[in-house]
């Protein structure tokens, strides 16, 4: 909805349409597709990644594409069983470097989304 405008000029009213600016999506954010940055999203259609999020820290941004399509990764916490905690264990420990980078790494949204 727009706001109108009344300007007035020797008596007469004129109605005139209150401009909006209007942010444009950052292009990497159209090309990924993703609705804003730091938000993961599936992508069932890519034939190797099943991942894909923007990350941007600071003025750095950058696409990050991860996990293996078909894997699912760790179930749901509750109620899992003894193997599969060992698998997250394991994921945790042998990729912590990497995690630890930070938003910046494919490691880091693996770790936060699959895992």
């Amino acid at each position: 909805m727009e706001s109108l405008v009344v300007k007035r000029k020797k008596g007469k009213r004129k109605m005139a349409r209150k401009k909006r600016s209007v942010k444009k999506k950052h292009p990497a954010l159209k090309r990924a597709g993703v609705s804003k940055f730091n938000k993961a999203k599936r992508t069932p259609k890519h034939p190797k990644k099943s991942h894909v999020v923007v990350a941007k820290v600071g003025t750095k941004v950058k696409t990050i594409r991860f996990g293996q399509q078909g894997v699912k990764g760790s179930p749901k916490k509750k109620g899992e069983s003894a193997t599969q905690a060992a698998r997250r264990r394991s994921f945790k420990a042998r990729h912590a470097k990497n995690i630890a980078k930070g938003k910046m790494s494919a490691a880091y949204w693996s770790d936060k989304v699959k895992w």
